[in-house]
């Protein structure tokens, strides 16, 4: 019977790290999620310690997802909330995704430029990192982040993602809950619908609603109607639509009163609990194929035959069907 492999115990620098981490103290908390995005094997091997001993305080932290297309204010938005919950008292934490440039892949990482006041809190804690091509718009790491933010004591984790392609469905597999933030101009926005986006929103919000008050709440009126004609995520919750502008800080108090009422819902039917676990084991499977994949491709057969495969595939000599038979016959004996 195969013994699984005993855990990999602390460092003595990685044991101070975590003490610092729970301690709360933000420069350790950026120094190990460096350590998590690090691909160095020996790096990942530390990483999964020190999220091992960190996990039992994790889980107590809402968990936020926002997301909308660009320009729609999202750092805007997420600066005028998270000032405003660290007056109430809160300790917040950004996990802002920024895209990155699929030629030289850079990122901009201008996330806490955009959002200076917000910055120079001390209860806030803004990490931006680049997506670095991973699907979803949410860095590959994103999760254990959060994880990380959850373990240093902060009682709300913001997520921003880069607003593009699987971006918004994505998000809303890791967070307890999803903001898709819209323009007041509502005509083409409502498009969305087709694309499955609004179907994972708890919540919509037409944001930069002072700019014209009344296409905002001709824009409200159009969301609501549209909602009606989609399945709801929850039997007890039907996503609001709500008017807000980050710029001017109105309807912020009204949105997170929605937002505890939200949480509060869900936690009496005993669905939060359930959708976390779920999202915990769905996030196994996504690292568990993200795994098999970078295994398949480093596979020293699977790397000797991939080229000439690609070439016989691609001019109609050899199947799709039969290639990728023939490859993964490769990893059959690993």
């Amino acid at each position: 019977m195969h013994k699984p492999e005993a855990a990999t115990p602390l460092l003595p620098e990685d044991q101070t790290l975590c003490e610092a981490v729970l301690a709360g103290e933000r420069r350790a908390l950026a120094k190990a999620i460096t350590l998590v995005e690090s691909s160095r094997a020996d790096h990942r091997s530390r990483a999964n310690a020190l999220l091992r001993a960190l996990l039992p305080h994790t889980g107590r932290s809402l968990r936020i997802g926002i997301s909308g297309v660009p320009g729609v204010g999202k750092s805007t938005f997420i600066e005028a909330l998270g000032v405003w919950l660290v007056e109430q008292g809160k300790r917040l934490a950004v996990l802002a995704v920024d895209p990155s440039s699929s030629i030289s892949g850079g990122s901009i990482l201008g996330d806490k430029t955009r959002m200076e006041l917000l910055a120079a809190r001390p209860e806030a804690f803004i990490r931006p990192s680049p997506s670095a091509g991973s699907l979803g718009g949410v860095a590959e790491k994103t999760r254990e982040a959060m994880l990380l933010s959850e373990a240093a004591g902060f009682d709300v984790v913001l997520v921003e993602t880069v607003g593009v392609g699987q971006s918004e469905t994505t998000v809303a597999g890791m967070v307890d809950m999803f903001i898709l933030l819209q323009l007041p101009n509502a005509g083409d926005d409502l498009q969305a619908i087709k694309k499955g986006i609004v179907e994972v929103a708890d919540f919509i919000l037409i944001n930069k609603a002072d700019l014209n008050p009344q296409a905002a709440s001709f824009a409200c009126a159009q969301w609501k109607s549209a909602l009606k004609m989609l399945r709801t995520l929850s039997p007890n919750w039907a996503p609001p639509v709500l008017t807000v502008s980050a710029a001017k800080k109105e309807g912020l108090e009204a949105f997170w009163k929605e937002v505890l009422r939200f949480h509060a819902t869900l936690e009496a039917s005993g669905e939060f609990e359930a959708k976390r676990k779920a999202q915990a084991t769905r996030w196994m499977w996504n690292l568990i194929e993200a795994g098999l994949r970078q295994r398949f491709c480093e596979h020293p057969a699977v790397k000797a035959a991939l080229s000439n495969l690609t070439a016989s595939v691609e001019s109609g000599h050899t199947s799709p069907s039969a290639a990728a038979h023939q490859l993964l016959g490769y990893m059959q004996h690993v």
